[in-house]
Order: C-alpha cells, then structure tokens, then sequence
C-alpha cells in the first residue's frame, strides 16, 4: 500500500511595501511621459521606493517575514529554511536570506537567495516545497522581494516607470489534507537573456569607471522583444499547467500573475478562458516589483481565498525565466 503523498501548504502570507508613493505625476516631472501614455501601456498608476541610507532588500524582507511570524504565531527559532527570490540582494555575499534571518532571529534556520528575475518567487517557492515534500523540514519560508529603484535609471523613460519596490513572504509547512502545491511547471532560455538583463557589476563586466559611465548597472531592456516572448511564454505555460491536471475555466478561482504589464496579464487570462473577475491585479498601485509581484498580490487579496480555491500563480522575467505553479488554498481567512 503506497503512502499518502507529502505536500506543502502556504498557512500564511504577508507583505510589505515602503511609505514612499511615486505617481505618475511626479515621473512627469523627471521625463519626458504623462499618466496616460503609461497608464495605456502598462496599467500602472504608483509604485513605492524605499528611501533613505543604508536600505537594501533585506530590509524589506525583514518586514514581510516578521509581520508572517507574527501572523501566524510562529517562533522563529523553529524556522528551518529561508529562501529569497531577488535580483537586487543587498550585497552579492553574504546572501539576503542570511541577512533576513539574522534579523528576525531565525537561528536555527539556513538560508540560500534565488535569482531568476521576475519568476523568482514561482521558482523559490516549488524549491522550498521539495524540502517539505521530503519530510526533511516542517516551516519553510519563501521570500520574494526587490528594492528595483536601486538599479533603474530615473532618466530612461521606457524602464523608470515601471518598477517599484517591496516584497512578500509565505510560510510553507506540511499539508494534513489534500490542499496545497498541487503542481508546477519551470522554464528557462538564457539565449534571451541579452534582452534584459544588468549588463554590468557581475565578474562578466566587473564594475569600473566605464561601466558606470555607460550606466551599465541599470536595468537594460528590448522592451518590444521582452512583451513578444512574455505574452506567449506566461500564456503558454498556464494554460499547459491546467491542461497537465485537467483544469478547465470554471475549475480555476483566481489566476495570480506577475505584474509585469496589464497587457501581457490580459494575454495570459485570455488564454486560460479565465474572465476578469478571476485575475487578480495590484499593477495600478505598486508597479512590477519583480520577485515581489506574486506574494504582495497573494498578501493583498487573501481574505478572497477560500480553504480548496484552485489558484494559478504565472510568471515571465528576464534571463529569460517563466512558469507556472498551481496551488489548492489551505485555510479560511
């Protein structure tokens, strides 16, 4: 007789995003745009900076990890593992997991970052739920977060007005039901990866005068290229998810999508059948904060989630990276 199958749970989320609003209307006075070309193509309203001296994303991800401990009335002692999906860690060593976990006193824990751009949080979390499925670790805490003010160019019109920063945490523990991480699909093609990407700062173009004149530690971007492959992939891979677990429309209660683009989320709901009153969105008021799109929309819209809500989670992102991850919501709010 074959044993029941192990699966992981999120048993809670919780977000965090900066103070600082950054609307449309101030970015009108850095470049040359105004609240109706931006909100036309990419549905964003503000975005939120994390200002002052000596702010990394640790920072933010010490906020959405201790707000979820707090939340879910968990010791941080008994976390095991911290992971944290980034591209804009607070140093390339030590990790932003360990700082994290230093913070918030999780000493019993260990950590390790994700970097897989706008699907980090989507590939960090099927990661930390095999460590769950192993019966190797009870709480597990998946971090996806990005201070992205911190590499973008506030005089590149097509980029600056995109992004945002903030972040979203969940704890992941064994399932004592049939809820949880049902499935997932990830996939990646680094021969796009010249389309978006940070040219500079990594041991390919070490940071120097030149590199800095250039302004190669900002985000670079074949914006054109980037929407082409985003819209087919992020479509493409949902709806192979529902195909591979014989979902149809009806069966799905809410799509989760990255907030990328309003255009490419539009694209993507499309393809799966789903109609508007299924997609959730916060692109209007945070912009695309990267690895922290998916867990502030999670943080956002929990207390819609009902215990056996068939949730599908999508991503695209630079390197270029994509996937899919269905989930059963585990408990009432």
């Amino acid at each position: 007789m074959s044993s029941k199958k192990l699966r992981a749970c999120i048993s809670g989320v919780h977000g965090y995003v900066p103070d600082y609003i950054l609307t449309n209307s101030e970015l009108e006075t850095l470049v040359d745009t105004s609240d109706e070309w931006i909100m036309t193509r990419t549905g964003i309203k503000e975005r939120r900076i994390l200002k002052g001296e000596m702010q990394g994303t640790s920072v933010l991800g010490v906020k959405c990890v201790k707000g979820l401990l707090e939340k879910t009335n968990t010791d941080p002692k008994d976390i095991d593992l911290i992971i944290c999906a980034t591209v804009t860690p607070d140093m390339l060593f030590p990790s932003t997991s360990n700082l994290i976990a230093d913070k918030v006193g999780a000493t019993n824990s260990y950590g390790f970052d994700i970097s897989a751009a706008c699907s980090g949080f989507i590939y960090a979390l099927s990661t930390g739920s095999q460590f769950i499925e192993a019966g190797t670790h009870k709480k597990v805490i998946v971090v996806g977060a990005d201070k992205m003010s911190s590499i973008i160019d506030y005089t590149d019109r097509k980029n600056c007005v995109l992004f945002g920063d903030g972040g979203g945490a969940v704890l992941l523990e064994p399932s004592k039901d049939e809820t949880g991480i049902q499935d997932y699909l990830l996939r990646s093609d680094g021969s796009g990866g010249d389309m978006l990407c940070l040219k500079a700062g990594g041991s390919l173009r070490p940071a120097s005068i030149e590199t800095i004149k250039n302004k190669e530690h900002y985000i670079y971007q074949e914006g054109s290229s980037v929407f082409k492959f985003a819209v087919t992939n992020m479509a493409d891979i949902s709806e192979e998810i529902m195909n591979k677990n014989n979902l149809n429309s009806d069966d799905v209660a809410y799509l989760v999508p990255h907030q990328a683009n309003k255009r490419i989320i539009d694209a993507t709901a499309k393809r799966m059948g789903v109609g508007p009153e299924k997609v959730l969105l916060n692109i209007e008021k945070y912009g695309n904060t990267t690895a922290g799109t998916i867990p502030l929309c999670l943080w956002d819209y929990e207390k819609k989630f009902k215990k056996g809500d068939n949730l599908i989670l999508a991503a695209f992102g630079g390197g270029f990276t994509w996937g899919s991850l269905y989930l059963k919501w585990s408990y009432n709010n």
